[in-house]
C-alpha cells in the first residue's frame, strides 16, 4: 500500500563529507559503542581517536574500525581541536564525569544509556549545558536504531492510530553472568535496573505520547534469581501518568531463558484512540527468528509489516547536523534528559520486594 511505502520512505543517507565532522571514542565497557561508532560513520562521521584503559577492548575495537587512531591517553583527544564530539560506553557512573570535561573541552558528548546513576549527576550536566552550550545526546538505543520502532514513530505522527493514550513496554534481556563483568553486578555502578534498562522504556513512553513530562506513580525492584549477587536486580517495574493523562506501564528483567533464540523477547504496545500497534523487536517467538516484526490495526485494516532493514536510521545524521548547526532535531536535551530523570527517580523510590 502507498501509505506503507511513504512512512517507510528513502534510507538515510550520509549528511557530510569526510572530514567534516571529526569524534572519538573513549570508555569501551559496554558494546553499545560498536553501533553507536558504525551509525556516526555511516552518516558520514569521522572516526580519529579512540582510549581505554584496556589493551584488549582496544584490540577488539580495531577489529571492527581498523583505521582509528590510539590515543595515549583521553586527555590526548580532549585537547585535539579537530575533534567535534566524543562517544562513550563507559561504565555507567563514569559517564557524567566524562561528559562534564568533554563540555568543558568545548565538545560535544553522546553517550550508551543510561547516562546517569543518580539524580545528583544530572543536575550537574544540566548546569554544564546552561554553562557551555554544548550537547550532552543519549543512545537509546531501541528506539533510535531499529526499523519497527521508528516506523510506529511516523504512523503516529501520521494519525493512522489517533491520539496515544498508553505506551505498555516489556524489556526482558538474558544475563548469561559468565561474560557479564564484575561493575556488572554492582548497584552503584550501574543505578540499578529501572534505571537502566527501564530508561529505554520511558524514553519510548514520552516520544510515542508526546510527553515532555510524568509522574513517578508507583516502582518495584526485586531479585528473584540471581541471589549470588547481592545488591543486584533482576526484574523491575514501574507505572508513570503523563502530563497529558496518557499512562505507561514498563516491566524490565534479566530472566529470558537460555532456549529463547534472542537475547530477550523485547515487545512495546502502542494504544491510540483510533488503533494500537505491536512492536515485536527482537524476535517473533517460535515464528519469525528476524526481529523487527511490527502489528498494527487501525480504521482501515489489520496489517503485520516486516520492516529489518527496511526503514534505516535517521538518527545518526539528525545528530551530526545538529551538532554542526547547534539545532535539536535528532532529540532535544530536555527529553534526553528527562527520560532519564524520571527512570532515576522510578529507581529511587521503587519498593524492594523481600521474600
Amino acid at each position: 500500500m502507498s501509505w506503507i511505502n511513504d512512512l517507510i520512505g528513502e534510507k538515510p543517507k550520509p549528511v557530510c563529507q569526510k572530514g567534516d565532522f571529526v569524534f572519538a571514542a573513549i570508555g569501551l565497557d559496554h558494546g553499545h559503542i560498536n553501533s553507536m561508532c558504525t551509525g556516526l560513520i555511516e552518516a558520514g562521521a569521522e572516526l580519529k581517536w579512540v582510549y581505554d584503559k584496556d589493551p584488549q577492548k582496544i584490540k577488539s575495537f580495531l577489529k571492527r574500525f581498523p583505521d582509528v587512531r590510539v590515543a595515549d591517553s583521553y586527555e590526548a583527544i580532549l585537547e585535539d581541536p579537530s575533534v567535534h564530539l566524543v562517544a562513550t560506553a563507559i561504565i555507567p557512573a563514569e559517564r557524567y564525569q566524562l561528559g562534564l570535561e568533554t563540555m568543558d573541552h568545548q565538545k560535544d558528548f553522546f553517550t550508551a544509556k543510561t547516562p546517569f546513576t543518580t539524580l545528583e549527576q544530572l543536575e550537574l550536566v544540566r548546569e554544564k549545558i546552561k554553562e557551555t552550550k554544548k550537547m550532552y545526546a543519549v543512545y537509546y538505543s531501541e528506539r533510535l536504531k531499529e526499523d519497527s520502532h521508528i516506523f510506529a514513530g511516523r504512523a503516529i505522527d501520521d494519525g493512522r492510530i489517533g491520539r496515544v493514550v498508553q505506551v505498555l513496554g516489556m524489556g526482558p534481556h538474558r544475563l548469561a553472568p559468565e561474560t557479564r563483568p564484575s561493575w556488572f553486578f554492582d548497584k552503584a555502578l550501574t543505578g540499578g535496573i529501572l534505571c537502566d534498562i527501564g530508561s529505554h522504556q520511558i524514553d519510548q513512553f514520552l516520544y510515542y505520547t508526546k510527553n515532555q513530562d510524568a509522574k513517578v506513580q508507583a516502582s518495584k525492584v526485586a531479585n528473584y534469581h540471581y541471589q549470588k549477587y547481592k545488591g543486584f536486580e533482576d526484574f523491575g517495574d514501574t507505572t508513570l501518568i503523563g502530563d497529558n493523562g496518557a499512562t505507561h506501564y514498563c516491566r524490565v528483567d534479566w530472566l529470558s531463558p537460555s532456549g529463547l533464540r534472542a537475547g530477550g523477547d523485547t515487545r512495546t504496545f502502542i494504544l491510540g484512540t483510533k488503533g494500537y500497534i505491536e512492536i515485536r523487536r527482537s524476535i517473533d517467538v517460535a515464528r519469525e527468528k528476524v526481529g523487527n516484526q511490527l502489528y498494527m490495526v487501525d480504521q482501515t485494516g489489520e496489517y503485520h509489516l516486516s520492516l529489518k532493514g527496511k526503514v534505516g536510521t535517521p538518527y545518526f545524521g539528525q545528530l551530526i547536523l545538529d551538532c554542526l548547526n547547534r539545532t535539536e532535531h535528532a532529540m532535544s536535551q530536555e527529553h534526553a534528559l528527562k527520560a532519564s530523570e524520571l527512570s532515576l527517580i522510578a529507581q529511587k523510590q521503587a519498593v524492594k520486594i523481600e521474600y
